[in-house]
């Protein structure tokens, strides 16, 4: 553990992706707090350019709401969507995958042609249908983003899978009369987890686009200020207020780029000899 974190902490990529990511939870946390109120509320007039008036260094939007308070609200709500659609898809690719590798032949195939049926539908548009019949909201949200996402993660783990069932050790389990499911969770499924966690951290990234892409196109949840709400809101005075979608632009390209680095950094952490050999 001791030489994964220090070849992390080499990567300076990795540690600034960390910085960010936790400068990011820390703002969604605790900068309600200093928000207490509604981030739909009018706090001054429309169109405030940003550095004009105390306490409203970001300026305000099209109806007078603190932009600054939307930023740091929605923080919370496309981190959490974010984490939240990612385990979901996890949850379900993981076993997916596991049982297509470990079993094979018509099991194997059955899962596999079942994986690849989700994967003919472009994923972006896959997610507009679901969320436009399931109804906008966070949980519709979450759930067509988990949707589009675990094939990836099943895809992953099976090859994973296919590597390590012939390894000694499994083929010991095996002999020694230990159950299937034994086997899969205990043996191999431990061993296969690092490129997961890699995928992992960017598909947390993928989801806070798809989330922010639905919340501009007008199908995020009506109910919750996020991130691409505020872009979306913004488009049509963009030359009037470049602000109100200048800022959560940025909150959205830095989240998005601290969780590629740091996916590069557990990448380069879980595979120090591939990193060294690409150089």
């Amino acid at each position: 553990m001791s030489k994964f974190w220090r070849t992390m902490l080499r990567n300076p990529g990795g540690v600034i992706g960390v910085t960010i990511l936790v400068l990011a939870i820390a703002i969604a946390i605790f900068g309600p707090l200093l928000f207490p109120t509604s981030p739909w509320r009018m706090v001054q007039r429309p169109f405030l350019p940003p550095f004009t008036v105390p306490g409203l260094p970001l300026g305000t939007d099209a109806l007078g709401r603190d932009v600054l308070a939307g930023i740091i609200y929605g923080a919370r709500v496309s981190l959490l969507v974010g984490l939240v659609s990612t385990m979901a898809a996890l949850a379900v690719g993981i076993p997916v995958g596991a049982l297509a590798g470990y079993f094979g032949g018509k099991v194997g195939d059955a899962l596999m042609r079942f994986t690849e049926f989700f994967q003919t539908v472009p994923s972006f548009a896959l997610a507009i249908v679901l969320v436009a019949i399931l109804q906008p909201s966070i949980v519709s949200i979450v759930l067509a983003i988990a949707i589009v996402s675990w094939p990836p993660v099943a895809r992953l783990v099976r090859g994973e899978v296919l590597s390590l069932r012939t390894r000694e050790y499994v083929q010991a389990a095996i002999v020694t009369g230990q159950s299937h499911s034994w086997i899969i969770w205990r043996e191999i499924l431990p061993n296969a987890l690092s490129p997961v966690i890699v995928l992992a951290s960017l598909m947390v990234a993928t989801a806070i686009l798809l989330e922010s892409s639905l919340s501009f196109l007008g199908l995020g949840d009506p109910n919750l200020m996020s991130w691409g709400y505020m872009v979306g809101a913004g488009r049509t005075v963009i030359r009037q207020a470049w602000w109100i979608t200048l800022f959560p632009g940025i909150a959205i390209l830095l989240s998005v780029l601290a969780l590629n680095l740091i996916g590069e950094g557990l990448n380069d952490a879980f595979n120090p000899r591939l990193h060294k050999e690409g150089r």
